[in-house]
């Protein structure tokens, strides 16, 4: 399986580059994973699609503005951080650039001191280990020095921090969100609950393993970033019934989707746990957690693309990716939806 075979060209015009003012009027593509067949819609519409009993698992995870602009303390050259996971006392794991500058034992600051990072580790690909070293709460002083980290492909300046947060974000943690769940509003969530449908939570961590580029020729060759993920007693216990009793269970997101089958790999149920996962999901994968998904329309090449392309097929995702070009839908992080049912 060559990673070419997931390439797709986009107009570039169509790379979204701002959020819509309303969360919930983007346009929603209903995709039949089996037949291929496709529906247009809006997001709001969801609801229609959506059953008594079905359940919905959203990623609650909370973005951290997790990139910082900074400067060695020797020289002053201007060095960028994007934080990528907190791994225990304050050590972070990083990217950063240039990385050729730093060596161990540099000292990075930010906001005249305010915060500073010590160099511990160099490890490839522009990741680094570094120390925090700062006074008082860390995650209030990175709310002052701290950007949101949007992707390269957006040049967009992003006026409200908020909009690249789902509205129940609660678990701090994440590189990236979980950008699926950005279409909801609280209003179209209690229409959803108001249908009884169940909605539940897992955590994960969005890290380098969900937008890391695959560089490799043979998907099977690329090696995922390993990302923390987190089930409560209560989800664990209503998704094992959900499961029991037939009911549909629906993920918003290839985090949530990633986070629920490796649990499902793992122990063969749901459960209460909390981990790192490397799992790779791509064609020939057999899901044994979900049976539909919400989601974006990802990068060419991605793993994204890949997961997705095992829930229906590669024939019929790139199909309804052609489709939605020819409909000018808005793609990537502020883009628009698909729903693969």
């Amino acid at each position: 399986m060559k990673t070419e075979d997931f390439n797709y060209e986009l107009p570039e015009e169509l790379i979204a580059q701002t959020p819509l003012k309303n969360r919930s009027a983007s346009k929603l593509m209903i995709l039949d994973k089996k037949t291929g067949e496709i529906t247009h819609k809006h997001f709001y519409n969801i609801i229609d699609y959506l059953n008594e009993g079905d359940v919905l698992v959203l990623n609650d995870t909370k973005v951290i503005p997790a990139r910082l602009i900074g400067s060695k303390e020797e020289t002053g050259a201007v060095i960028e951080i994007l934080l990528l996971k907190n791994m225990a006392d304050n050590v972070w794991e990083c990217l950063a650039k240039p990385v050729k500058r730093l060596k161990i034992g540099t000292i990075i600051t930010f906001g005249n001191g305010t915060l500073k990072a010590q160099v511990k580790e160099i490890l490839e690909d522009g990741i680094i280990h570094v120390q925090m070293l700062y006074e008082g709460i860390f995650y209030e002083i990175l709310n002052d020095l701290g950007q949101m980290p949007l992707p390269p492909y957006i040049k967009a300046k992003l006026e409200d921090k908020d909009r690249y947060q789902t509205v129940y974000a609660k678990n701090i943690g994440s590189a990236a969100a979980p950008t699926a769940g950005l279409h909801f509003t609280k209003e179209l969530l209690d229409k959803i609950k108001a249908k009884k449908v169940t909605i539940l939570y897992i955590t994960l961590h969005v890290g380098l393993g969900t937008f890391r580029p695959v560089v490799v020729e043979d998907v099977t060759k690329h090696e995922m970033h390993s990302e923390y993920y987190s089930m409560n007693k209560a989800t664990a216990l209503a998704l094992n019934q959900a499961k029991k009793e037939g009911k549909k269970i629906i993920a918003v997101g290839t985090t949530t989707v990633r986070t629920l089958e490796t649990i499902m790999a793992k122990y063969q149920e749901f459960k209460e746990c909390s981990g790192e996962t490397k799992i790779f999901i791509y064609p020939g994968f057999e899901f044994k957690a979900i049976d539909g998904l919400i989601t974006n329309f990802h990068l060419p090449k991605s793993t994204l693309l890949m997961l997705v392309s095992a829930l229906a097929s590669k024939e019929i995702i790139l199909n309804a990716y052609n489709e939605a070009i020819k409909k000018e839908y808005r793609f990537f992080s502020f883009g628009d939806a698909m729903f693969i049912k």
